[in-house]
């Protein structure tokens, strides 16, 4: 495990295990250092875990600071996904708590009929949501969920021509009014112009779903998408929404929008060697 340390300029564990933080300690000895360092479960009981699950409704949502302005949209599934996140990635709850346990449930009950988690667009489409959601319920222990499956099978019906995704929306040319009409009132869903390109934005958080299932990994569908990802590091998206370069250097954990640093997390999990990742070579097929 120490062979990747020495090819860097600075040895970014010893910060990692002094930062006070039994969390971030744990994680950097089980997955920076391979070693064994016992169940999960004793990070559930963390301040920060009980601080974010005192605030969960006994629906499993989390509320939203303020007043909702747009009843079309649901303003929990975006606040329950701000939380999920934490729970998941930094305390690792899984459903194996009755409260993380409450929390998918909510999620899944956010699934329409097509498969997609649907909501915080209002009544359209949001793949790249779906997706991210998709990998935190994938953590949580939901892996053979049916549910989940169904989600697979929307994702792959509904990429773009070239294997990406974007966000369907945002591949008709609208003007900025019929945006906010469709995203904060009730509005059949658009379906994606097929023939617009992928966008590495959305379709990095899509993957994320991809990359932590032990068999979609393996797809020739996430493998497809990871080369289109890897061959736009560093570069400005195709589209208005985060269009800058400079996105790519924007780092957060948990995650919410790509960064090279989440990429690359999710093309090495679906398995791009390192030349792969920067040949620049177009992807297969």
């Amino acid at each position: 495990m120490a062979g990747w340390r020495e090819e860097l300029k600075h040895d970014p564990v010893a910060p990692l295990l002094a930062s006070g933080n039994e969390a971030v300690s744990y994680l950097a000895r089980r997955d920076l250092l391979g070693e064994r360092v016992g169940p999960a479960d004793r990070l559930w009981h963390l301040p920060g875990a009980e601080r974010i699950l005192r605030k969960q409704q006994p629906d499993g949502s989390w509320p939203r600071p303020g007043v909702g302005r747009h009843p079309a949209v649901n303003y929990a599934l975006i606040e329950t996904w701000r939380n999920f996140r934490f729970l998941v990635e930094q305390y690792q709850l899984s459903r194996r708590h009755p409260r993380a346990e409450k929390a998918a449930e909510f999620l899944f009950s956010c699934q329409s009929r097509e498969g997609d988690i649907r909501g915080i667009l209002a009544n359209q489409y949001a793949t790249y949501y779906t997706g991210a959601i998709m990998s935190l319920l994938i953590q949580a222990g939901y892996a053979d969920d049916p549910r989940i499956e169904k989600g697979f099978r929307w994702l792959l019906a509904i990429r773009q021509d070239d294997g990406g995704w974007s966000i369907p929306m945002i591949t008709h040319k609208l003007d900025r009014a019929t945006q906010y009409r469709l995203t904060t009132g009730y509005a059949e869903p658009l379906q994606p112009d097929r023939s617009r390109p992928f966008s590495h934005n959305w379709t990095g958080m899509v993957l994320r779903a991809f990359a932590v299932h032990p068999r979609y990994r393996h797809s020739e569908a996430a493998r497809t998408a990871a080369h289109l990802l890897a061959s736009r590091f560093f570069q400005a998206d195709r589209y208005t929404s985060m269009k800058a370069a400079g996105y790519w250097l924007r780092f957060d954990y948990p995650y919410w929008w790509s960064s090279l640093v989440s990429a690359l997390d999710s093309v090495s999990l679906i398995g791009l060697t390192k030349d792969e990742e920067w040949s620049g070579r177009p992807p297969p097929g």
